[in-house]
């Protein structure tokens, strides 16, 4: 392993499974990534399911595209994506090799050294804004288009997935996911009650596919 965590990565067959326990399962795991300034690592704290043909919210609703083909499987791989023109999130791959499934990465807490993740986000204005939020997380850790399809249970990886023990069912809680503009009252999105990391909840805007006649 290229960084200085103890823990043991999480084993590649537990993500081998629907999007749902597979997200259960991540909270309370760590993302340890090697960056400039030192390796950082965050505890998930807050996640997102999203699944193939039967989610039209998902990437992968409409069938494989070279964009989305790391959704495809292996379980295990990083899916990144960048949005809105100006930030990056970052997905780990679940389900058996074939079919499409991820798990968002919404938040965390960070475990490693603050000196390092304060370097590098310097303008979050509380520690627990520094990995609050899928593109906060993402920029914290570095990940970037080049990080598309690297095996997070690889020990060589620049990008690792450690296993925590499992978290407490009772501390997770369930709703929306957030901003999605279909598929929107589905309660895919699980986190940690009490963690200040959590993001905000914003609900997407369904959009409006009418047609307005005007008259001739």
């Amino acid at each position: 392993m290229t960084g200085t965590s103890e823990q043991e990565l999480l084993p590649r067959g537990e993500l081998a499974a629907d999007v749902l326990p597979a997200a259960a399962r991540l909270l309370g795991c760590t993302v340890e990534a090697d960056t400039p300034e030192g390796p950082v690592a965050v505890r998930l704290v807050e996640v997102e399911a999203y699944r193939g043909a039967d989610d039209p919210a998902s990437h992968s609703f409409r069938g494989r595209t070279p964009r989305n083909e790391v959704m495809f499987g292996p379980p295990g791989f990083l899916y990144v994506y960048f949005v809105y023109g100006m930030h990056f999130c970052a997905n780990i791959t679940c389900l058996d090799d074939g079919d499409a499934g991820a798990v968002l990465l919404r938040a965390g807490e960070v475990t490693s050294d603050l000196g390092a993740a304060r370097a590098r986000r310097p303008t979050a204005r509380r520690d627990a804004d520094l990995a609050r939020g899928p593109a906060r997380l993402a920029s914290l850790l570095g990940l970037g288009r080049e990080h598309n399809g690297l095996d997070v249970t690889d020990p060589a990886s620049p990008v690792r997935l450690l296993a925590g023990p499992p978290v407490d069912p009772a501390t997770i809680r369930r709703g929306p996911r957030v901003g999605v503009v279909a598929a929107v009252d589905l309660p895919w999105r699980f986190w940690l009650d009490g963690s200040p990391a959590v993001s905000q909840y914003r609900p997407g805007k369904v959009r409006d596919r009418s047609v307005t006649l005007r008259p001739k």
